[in-house]
């Protein structure tokens, strides 16, 4: 891999305080000091052929501050890549030989320090979001020594969280698992000493229904959800599993940066969060069933409400975040139902492990409900079709209990960690 050199008589760039973190990729062990800086064109799209090209790429744009949007190849597509280009980006592969560039026809000038995201994708086409590495780094305050394991795709928020914490926090070491590495991750962080783990709900799903027993083997003290609706059975099941660790979720997007932090390990957040002005945080609203957020840590042009496209419930007290509202309603003969508060109904009964809850269309009532589960494989007494929805009947109105409910073998998940839900 190349590597960049200061000129002449011009001081070293200040290196960030997390630089002699141990960093473990690929079973090998690191320091953030450690990887090469590759040099990269500036403005660059860089797409980072594995988990150790995306980390120097990091490192880089924290020493030097190089304009950079980082990501996988597969989750930039032909069209993207045409996108970066008119943008004035370097579009480049980053491997071992450094960067394979694409020049843009029309070079503009860098913008120093902005750092661009894409976004899941989840409402269409993935849009950029610029950030700073300040308006990225989200833990601020000392934190206990911990050593986190980071399973999430290069360059997604989510990744960056985890990245900023280690850049910028001296004891905050990472173990970074390749998607390769994903089923078996429990053995690797057992292995490598991890006593944190940030995923989405999917992610800790399929981790307890492929191997609870290994999962239970990892000493953690910090477990972390977010990036999906979390929901209390997820919850209930990591403090089973983990009594003494803290559980704790997070909602954070692109658009307006880590919003919400919950420890209490309920579903949802207090309703007197609502619209509550405490000068540097978010400020949380609700408007016409969706969340609205208010943030300092928001992406560049953001200022200002953010209408976040969640759909939230407010019952008991809390907050619920139940799923897209471009996806989460579904109309049932013009009664309204929201796929995630079924979902969340399915995902309390003991022998499911994992559900998707959609709208189908049908005769007479236009759309009827309909759900895909999947069964936790030590279950006694395992629920057929018409038992599960007589469970839902028990708990929802009638107008909201799937009509049909399919068992699939395995939870399915994207990239990003996610499922489609």
């Amino acid at each position: 891999m190349t590597v960049a050199t200061s000129r002449h008589n011009v001081p070293a760039p200040a290196e960030p305080a997390g630089v002699d973190n141990r960093l473990v990729v690929g079973g090998t062990a690191l320091t953030w000091r450690s990887l090469p800086t590759p040099t990269l064109p500036d403005p660059a799209a860089v797409l980072a052929r594995s988990a150790v090209h995306a980390l120097t790429a990091a490192r880089q744009h924290a020493v030097h501050g190089t304009e950079l949007l980082l990501s996988t190849a597969s989750r930039v597509d032909a069209a993207l890549r045409t996108e970066l280009l008119e943008a004035g980006f370097t579009v480049g592969v980053l491997d071992d030989d450094g960067v394979h560039p694409s020049a843009p026809a029309r070079p503009r000038t860098a913008e120093p320090g902005r750092l661009w995201l894409l976004t899941s994708g989840s409402t269409g086409r993935p849009k950029r979001v610029g950030h700073t590495l300040d308006t990225l780094t989200t833990v601020r305050v000392d934190q206990p020594g911990r050593t986190w394991l980071c399973p999430y795709a290069p360059g997604t928020y989510a990744w960056w969280q985890v990245v900023t914490l280690s850049l910028t926090q001296p004891g905050q070491h990472l173990v970074v698992v390749e998607p390769d590495e994903l089923d078996d991750w429990p053995g690797v962080a057992a292995a490598h000493g991890v006593d944190a783990a940030s995923g989405t709900p999917t992610f800790w799903r399929r981790t307890l229904y492929r191997d609870a027993e290994a999962l239970a083997r990892v000493p953690l003290r910090q477990i972390t959800l977010g990036g999906e609706p979390v929901d209390q059975a997820i919850l209930d099941q990591l403090r089973e599993a983990f009594p003494a660790a803290r559980v704790s979720w997070i909602y954070a997007s692109s658009e307006v940066g880590a919003s919400i932090v919950v420890h209490d390990g309920r579903a949802g957040f207090p309703v007197d969060w609502l619209d509550r002005d405490t000068p540097g945080r978010p400020t949380l609203s609700v408007v016409d069933d969706e969340l609205v957020v208010t943030s300092p840590y928001h992406g560049a042009g953001l200022a200002g409400p953010v209408r976040t496209g969640d759909r939230v419930q407010v019952l008991d007290g809390r907050v619920l975040i139940t799923g897209r509202l471009d996806s989460d309603e579904i109309n049932v003969g013009g009664s309204k139902v929201s796929a995630g508060v079924v979902r969340g109904v399915l995902a309390g009964h003991p022998a499911v492990a994992w559900a998707r809850v959609t709208g189908r269309r049908a005769p007479v009532l236009g759309r009827m409900v309909v759900a895909e589960v999947v069964l936790t494989p030590t279950a006694t007494g395992v629920p057929d079709e018409a038992a599960l929805v007589r469970w839902c009947a028990d708990r929802l109105p009638e107008h909201a209990v799937p009509r049909r409910i399919r068992v699939l073998t395995d939870i399915p998940v994207k990239e990003t960690l996610k499922s489609d839900v």
